[in-house]
């Protein structure tokens, strides 16, 4: 059974329906009950408000570099804990390393520059169903937006948004550059090849359409500037930007390790901010930004589902020791990314639901890379169940059907991958 979620409300609202009303009937005890939960609620506003002047200052500290030698120290220290980890499995990886040159997905192929006859049909499906759901950030109607972002969000969730948007538009860069540098070079079969180049293109659409949102929301030119430097600026996204800037930077590191560490950053990483922005529709909020959400959540889980269709593809994979360590890695950092550093409770949501959430999302990537599950936790958001990252189930049929070209789902609908990756099943 799901946990219920924190309802968004004002704070008194929800305390006043949770007291008990049938103790204390007369109306001055009720009276007293509702003034003490006004009281509560007004401390749990003030103390919100101070967390956002901290991250205000930190964020300030940061740039006058004030922050730097902690973050350097807790950069050494990951880096000791990491580089022992792996030291640990040396002789393994040193192993994989070489077979590496032999694996089919890799060998070079000189068959490479022609499709067909298709030999790797799954892959080639996956390809033609990301084409099938391709879309354009002109598509995207943020007419009514301005008005909620003005109007209806308080600067708490604007200051939450923002910083979403922000890190949304930089991590795209960085897919973008593992997929250039380093994937679709790697990759010999020309079906993989196929959905990278695809994927590449719809990751600028991604950026486009974040840079956008952060340009119509953001009308101070030195905000907009520091939120899109956020790699630099902003210590809780660098970090984020940082750990999947290492994976790219790793020559030692197996392509396995880097499959797994990129469907980490398109499946943990993204996990947490996008069910913050499905908060915001279940409230009726931003309709431009949720559906633009809706859209990229969608292709990511289908880029996630990618990375694990191609690892089950390859013949010598490692130990799940170390597919373990990446995927808890990477929940470690968003768990601490959105209790310490960007507080969910600016939005009025749980941090340990929140925080739960991430656990479920990364048992689903970890059960669909082949490992058992570490966290062994329920979906805790109800308004997240109808989500599915894969776009699984009738995700494709429920959209505006002039986004999805005719004819190809309907061909692909007999074969969906019942393992695929999502973002909301219970299993």
């Amino acid at each position: 059974m799901s946990m219920p979620q924190q309802t968004p409300t004002n704070g008194l609202t929800g305390k006043i329906s949770s007291l008990d009303m049938t103790r204390g009937s007369s109306l001055t005890d009720k009276l007293a009950a509702a003034a003490q939960a006004k009281d509560e609620a007004q401390t749990d506003r003030e103390a919100i408000k101070v967390s956002l002047d901290e991250l205000r200052q930190r964020e300030v500290a940061n740039l006058n570099g004030a922050n730097a030698a902690d973050l350097q120290k807790q950069q050494e220290q990951y880096d000791a804990e990491h580089g022992a980890f792996l030291t640990k499995h040396k002789a393994h990886r040193h192993q994989l390393k070489e077979l590496e040159k032999e694996e089919p997905l890799l060998k070079e192929n000189t068959k490479r520059f022609v499709l067909f006859p298709i030999k790797y049909n799954e892959i080639w499906q996956m390809y033609k169903k990301a084409e099938a759901s391709f879309w354009t950030a002109e598509e995207i109607d943020l007419g009514k937006d301005l008005h909620d972002w003005n109007n209806r969000l308080n600067e708490n969730e604007r200051f939450f948004i923002s910083r979403i948007l922000a890190f949304f538009a930089a991590s795209d860069g960085i897919v973008n550059e593992n997929l250039v540098e380093n994937f679709s070079a790697e990759v010999q079969i020309p079906e993989a090849k196929c959905f990278y180049g695809f994927q590449i293109m719809m990751e600028n659409i991604h950026s486009e359409t974040y840079s956008l949102l952060i340009d119509t929301y953001i009308k101070d030119p030195k905000e907009a500037d520091f939120l899109f430097n956020a790699i630099e600026t902003i210590p809780c996204i660098k970090k984020k930007a940082d750990w999947a800037l290492r994976w790219i930077a790793d020559t030692d590191a197996l392509f396995a390790e880097r499959l797994v560490a990129f469907a980490a950053v398109e499946g943990v990483f993204f996990s947490g901010s996008f069910a913050s922005i499905f908060w915001l529709k279940k409230r009726g909020l931003m309709p431009g930004l949720t559906f633009s959400n809706e859209l990229i959540c969608r292709d990511e889980g289908l880029h996630t589902d990618f990375a694990c269709l191609l690892f089950s593809h390859l013949q010598n994979r490692p130990d799940p020791s170390i597919v373990e360590k990446i995927i808890t890695e990477a929940v470690a950092i968003e768990k601490e990314y959105f209790t310490d550093a960007l507080p969910v409770s600016l939005l009025g949501m749980n941090a340990n639901l929140m925080c739960q959430y991430v656990e479920f999302v990364a048992d689903r990537l970890l059960v669909a890379l082949g490992n058992k599950k570490v966290y062994n936790v329920t979906n805790p958001f109800d308004f997240m169940e109808n989500i599915s990252l894969a776009g699984k189930t009738n995700f494709f049929e429920k959209r505006v059907s002039d986004y999805q070209k005719a004819g190809v789902m309907a061909k692909n609908s007999d074969t969906k991958n019942e393992n695929a990756f999502s973002f909301d099943e219970d299993f």
